[in-house]
């Protein structure tokens, strides 16, 4: 019981740090649910085109979240250390890059939306969603810049900034989403590419908000005042480099993966693809609580790593993991028991004309859910662990981990079992299903070598005082 009780005191401190960044992440998921909601209530077709434009979206956002992890782990050894110069000099060397970073995640999916016209998608769902990704990838630019902010607030154990700034974008989200789709009042009716416009603003003023918190608030006016006094620091600007780009390639193999499975299920009909959508959506919202507590194992591993207290180190992460196991179960449960009832929250079964075909979308998706509800564990377990290892700022054997489970493991068995065999939209999910669970066996062997690695190496040193 006491071997039980020293991970298990950890949770309500783990939850508390956790709480307001799954909240936080919780909000740009909602940005999508609501898109999916109220462009459902269009057809399938309509449905499937977001879906289409948010797979080359994810791509961007992928590389541009991803590549904005490094600055916590950095932030949080600091502040571990108690070197406040330096963590001055991360948040203005953050910035710079993440801006840069959103200016050319944007150039590349605009430059990349003719490809929709060459992958063998339904025309009616290309046409849909070539507008739409327009708006949407012009986004990533003041996404990126968010990320910057929040990942340095994250690091100093301050997850509510984020949050509050995320839960403000989404109401204005679903208030312009409101207008434009539908064409309320003076506005005109521009249904799926009227979703994307809304995120555009919603994100804009997500940016704004934020900096107005940083330029206010007591704790971080300190640090935003530094930003005016930028110098560019190259050795600094290479750290953040060679940890970012390794995370934003992990980021970018996992987003890719499920990206490839919509781009799979298209090949199958703008249905299947509207049915991968739902099931995709669901999962992502539940995938959000492990999300949250990887930035949590982040946070605290970094600041234990900063500290040189890796016996701690090993007791916090392990919390971490247990915490997320436990909730995963939760999940997998609710998910094999309402499997039949989610996916007809994005559909309208009152709508006649559309009535036959919703009832094949959430047939398919239903069954979906129920692969979901089984990869639910490793999934979460693989990105909280992933999230220790990034604290330890061991980026790049993680990073060929992923590729390995996911491009050489997991994809090549969707594409047999999805399109070659018979299974459908049910294989091409198994291929996920294998390519997650590969994941977090080898993630969680790595973390073991590298703790291990690191507690031989204190003892050695202290023994040789």
């Amino acid at each position: 019981m006491t071997s039980i009780l020293k991970y298990t005191s950890e949770f309500k401190y783990n939850i508390k740090l956790a709480f307001p960044v799954i909240l936080g992440l919780l909000g740009h998921t909602l940005v999508q649910l609501v898109d999916n909601i109220m462009v459902g209530q269009l057809g399938a077709t309509e449905l499937a085109a977001v879906s289409l434009g948010n797979s080359f979206f994810f791509i961007g956002m992928s590389i541009g979240i991803g590549f904005s992890t490094a600055i916590t782990p950095l932030v949080a050894a600091s502040d571990g250390a108690n070197n406040k110069n330096r963590l001055n000099k991360i948040l203005s060397h953050g910035l710079f890059l993440c801006s840069i970073l959103g200016v050319l995640m944007f150039i590349m999916i605009y430059s990349s939306r003719s490809l929709m016209f060459l992958m063998n998608q339904p025309i009616e769902v290309v046409r849909l969603a070539f507008p739409y990704l327009l708006w949407i990838s012009i986004s990533l630019i003041p996404l990126v810049i968010f990320q910057g902010f929040k990942q340095f607030s994250d690091g100093l154990s301050k997850t509510r900034p984020a949050m509050y700034a995320t839960l403000f974008s989404n109401l204005i989200n679903i208030i312009v989403n409101y207008f434009l789709i539908f064409g309320i009042w003076i506005f005109p009716k521009l249904g799926v590419e009227g979703a994307a416009i809304g995120t555009l603003i919603s994100r804009i003023t997500m940016v704004f908000f934020i900096v107005i918190y940083f330029r206010l608030n007591k704790s971080f006016r300190s640090y935003f005042i530094e930003i005016t006094k930028f110098k560019l620091k190259i050795n600094l600007l290479k750290k953040i480099l060679e940890l970012g780009f390794p995370s934003a390639l992990q980021m970018l193999f996992e987003v890719g993966f499920f990206a490839a499975a919509i781009w799979l299920s298209g090949l199958l009909g703008s249905k299947i693809q509207a049915a991968n959508q739902i099931a995709m959506n669901l999962s992502t919202i539940t995938y959000m609580v492990a999300m949250g507590l990887s930035v949590t194992a982040m946070i605290r591993v970094g600041n234990q790593y900063g500290k040189f207290d890796f016996y701690e180190l090993k007791r916090i992460a392990y919390s971490i993991f247990l915490l997320i196991f436990i909730l995963d179960i939760i999940f997998c449960l609710f998910f094999l028991i309402f499997h039949n009832s989610l996916p007809w929250i994005y559909l309208d079964a009152d709508n006649e004309i559309n009535y036959k075909d919703s009832l094949e979308v959430v047939s398919v998706a239903s069954n979906l859910l129920i692969i979901s509800a089984i990869f639910q564990i490793s999934d979460g377990l693989q990105a909280v662990i992933l999230g220790s290892l990034r604290g330890l700022q061991d980026v790049n054997k993680p990073t060929t981990i992923i590729f390995i489970s996911y491009c050489l493991i997991g994809f090549p068995i969707s594409y047999y079992l999805g399109i070659i065999s018979n299974l459908g939209a049910i294989g091409i999910w198994i291929g996920l299903l294998t390519g997650l669970t590969c994941s977090a066996l080898l993630i969680f062997l790595r973390f073991n070598y590298k703790i291990k690695k690191l507690l031989i190496q204190k003892k050695y040193k202290k023994d040789l005082k």
